[in-house]
């Protein structure tokens, strides 16, 4: 069984998740859990996505939405360099 992740590890994971690109990973302070992505492009242009907390403490869960957020961009013809989950 994997360890459950902190939120300062997540937001490490993510931002290398989304290279080459710049990656803004950060929890609101309303308290609702969530962490908080915006990937920006060279133009500035903001891609943003949500990750509840369950989500981004199981390593497996965070995978999975990262991996989700990547191919979205993917599709939208963003090129990102190749990305596994650290294990």
């Amino acid at each position: 069984m994997t360890a459950p992740l902190r939120i300062n590890e997540a937001l490490l994971i993510a931002d290398r998740a989304f290279k080459p690109f710049q990656c803004v990973a950060w929890a609101p302070q309303d308290g609702n859990g969530e962490l908080s992505l915006t990937v920006i492009d060279r133009t500035n242009t903001c891609i943003r996505k949500q990750i509840p907390s369950s989500a981004y403490t199981d390593p497996a869960q965070l995978e999975h939405v990262l991996e989700e957020a990547r191919k979205e961009l993917s599709q939208e013809g963003y090129t990102l360099q190749s990305w596994s989950m650290p294990h």
